[in-house]
């Protein structure tokens, strides 16, 4: 049974997105359990267009906010194994915490998930990948979701993943994805993710209001290369600057709005075109009205 307060409506969006930026939604939904959501689904009888939120680590929602509906699948986050080293997670489960099962159940393969901020949603949407592995690799299928209600299973092949994205249709949701992972030693599983957590420190900004990659890399060039030769580090719009640490990185750095934000990457993208001629694409999503 879906609990009144679970539902809400002109939902203040800004606490749940990692820039800390973004104005309402017209409806906010947050699924207690998978029987929750699909009988939402079923009942919602609006042509709303549905969000699927989860960390909010990539994504910059406008401050005029979301005409439509956002459903926060943050608590759908259980995670199993099956006798066979299957790994099952519930698309609102952060990576990271499906790196740490996999270790604690001495599994290894996934411990590239530790260095990606988000869930396991977003990283299927994105095809998410650092230090070498991406989640093509380890992917065998995922149970999606449609906005009637309807559940399908999709195999990694029928995703079409490729770097940053999918071919699916974007009336899918993920729900839940079962990941193959191998035999392994905990002790050296955890180096491992030692090894990648000190990495993402010493090269990432950490700890600040700020989202993943700002933009994507090209097949022949990397993103923060073309920012820096463009002289855009440390470049300012409004509360939002390029991070000196790394320039691919855009940081609410005093009280940004979305606009600035938005408006300090377009000032960057043009920048890089003017110098280079290249086209940089957004990696991270922008959502609302303008």
């Amino acid at each position: 049974m879906i609990e009144k307060n679970n539902i809400v409506k002109n939902k203040k969006l800004n606490r749940l997105t990692w820039f800390g930026v973004g104005g309402t939604s017209k409806i906010y939904f947050q699924p207690e359990t998978e029987e929750d959501l699909i009988s939402f689904l079923k009942k919602n009888k609006s042509n709303l267009n549905i969000y699927p939120l989860g960390a909010g680590s990539n994504i910059v929602i406008r401050d005029k906010g979301y005409n439509g509906i956002i459903i926060h699948f943050n608590k759908l986050n259980k995670i199993s194994i099956d006798n066979k080293g299957t790994i099952t997670s519930y698309c609102g489960a952060m990576d990271a915490e499906v790196a740490r099962f996999a270790r604690n159940n001495a599994r290894s393969g996934l411990e590239f998930l530790i260095g990606i901020p988000g869930t396991i949603g977003g990283g299927i949407r994105m095809n998410s990948g650092a230090y070498g592995s991406e989640i093509k690799n380890f992917l065998i299928n995922v149970i999606a979701v449609n906005k009637k209600g309807i559940l399908k299973t999709f195999t990694v092949e029928e995703l079409g993943l490729n770097y940053r994205s999918n071919s699916l249709s974007q009336e899918w949701m993920f729900l839940k994805a079962n990941f193959r992972s191998n035999k392994g030693s905990i002790n050296r599983i955890q180096d491992k993710m030692k090894e990648i957590i000190k990495s993402r420190k010493d090269s990432q900004p950490t700890g600040l209001k700020t989202g993943g990659s700002t933009f994507m890399n090209g097949k022949d060039f990397k993103a923060w290369e073309l920012i820096d030769n463009a002289g855009c580090r440390g470049l300012k719009v409004g509360g939002a600057v390029i991070s000196e640490k790394h320039c691919n990185f855009i940081i609410n750095e005093n009280y940004a709005s979305a606009t600035d934000i938005e408006n300090l990457g377009e000032l960057v993208r043009d920048k890089v075109f003017k110098k280079t001629g290249r086209k940089l694409n957004w990696e991270i999503k922008i959502i609302g009205e303008k």
